[in-house]
């Protein structure tokens, strides 16, 4: 029995910037924190992989901002698309998943910093929220 290796791709809006991820996905968070809110307008749709598999294919575009000392963000400096949250001390790299090629195959699994949401934002769906992190309580954290 061969044993697949599950990929997935993605990039921005332009083209400039082009990834794989060759292992597991995490499902989908929604992040709501003061941050997520200047950059994406409202909140983050993250999901996240193992660093190890993550593979930029085109990088002719790719820019990272330090947004604080415990974690980068990467866009495209071209088209100004959103596509990472690479914290320094986890082993995984969050990924905006709108950035994902579709169809994606992932699912909302929770909400967070949900107490710091904008006023005109709703949070649907039965999933989690958490008015914080989720401390790792959420399936697939542990990247």
């Amino acid at each position: 029995m061969s044993e697949t290796k599950e990929i997935h791709s993605g990039g921005c809006l332009c083209g400039a910037v082009r990834y794989e991820v060759r292992g597991p996905l995490r499902d989908v968070v929604n992040c709501y924190c003061g941050m997520c809110q200047k950059l994406h307008g409202g909140f983050g749709p993250h999901s996240k992989a193992d660093k190890a598999d993550l593979v930029i294919t085109e990088d002719r575009g790719l820019r990272w901002y330090e947004s604080s000392t415990r974690a980068r963000r990467g866009f495209c400096g071209l088209c100004g698309s959103s596509l990472f949250w690479e914290p320094v001390a986890q082993p995984g790299t969050g990924i905006l998943a709108g950035s994902l090629d579709q169809p994606s195959g992932l699912k909302t699994i929770g909400h967070i910093f949900v107490g710091e949401k904008a006023d005109f934002t709703e949070v649907a769906g039965s999933a989690p929220q958490f008015e914080g992190s989720s401390e790792g309580r959420l399936e697939g954290d542990a990247l």
